[in-house]
């Protein structure tokens, strides 16, 4: 399951990452979001969501959401 589909406000644990891009997978992993780490949805936007990872709230849009399994 992918982001997009995640219920607001329930914990879940970063299962693999699926993006052919190198430099957008160091910046997610400078974002501290990678396998093994939980990640909060805190609100469904139309253009993607908000979510909380580590001490952080990043706004991602809804591309990079389908490629976060939890």
């Amino acid at each position: 399951m992918d982001l997009t589909k995640a219920e607001e406000g329930k914990e879940y644990i970063i299962r693999r990452i699926d993006t052919d891009d190198e430099e957008l997978d160091a910046f997610l992993f400078s974002l501290g979001c990678y396998s093994g780490e939980p990640i909060t949805v805190v609100a469904h936007r139309r253009s993607g969501c908000v979510v909380s990872i580590k001490d952080g709230r990043y706004s991602i849009d809804t591309q990079l959401a389908k490629a976060i399994h939890i």
